[in-house]
């Protein structure tokens, strides 16, 4: 069995846009515009201030937004690392 990939920085490019680094030393762009559209708990996130204030978990388990009500909004780095790894495949058969 394979350890969980851990988040060691996560930083916005643009609005809804995050470039990570995992701490195995894999770096990846992933695109949270369709999730965050979606609206709901994701309403917030909309907001580019609000989404610039994202947070690493202390273990790198997740990323996370608190919201004004108090209210955590987190992403797991199991996920986003598989939508980093899909998007970057996508990105490849666009461009050959």
């Amino acid at each position: 069995m394979s350890d969980l990939p851990r988040i060691k920085t996560a930083e916005p490019i643009i609005p809804g846009v995050l470039k990570l680094v995992f701490l195995d030393g894999y770096e990846g762009v992933v695109d949270l515009r369709p999730l965050l559209s979606k609206g709901g708990v994701f309403s917030s996130l909309q907001d580019p201030a609000h989404f610039s204030r994202i947070k690493v978990d202390e273990f790198g388990h997740s990323v996370g937004w608190l919201g004004d009500d108090g209210y955590e909004v987190d992403l797991s780095a199991d996920g986003l690392r598989r939508d980093c790894e899909r998007q970057a495949e996508i990105h490849k058969l666009m461009v050959v």
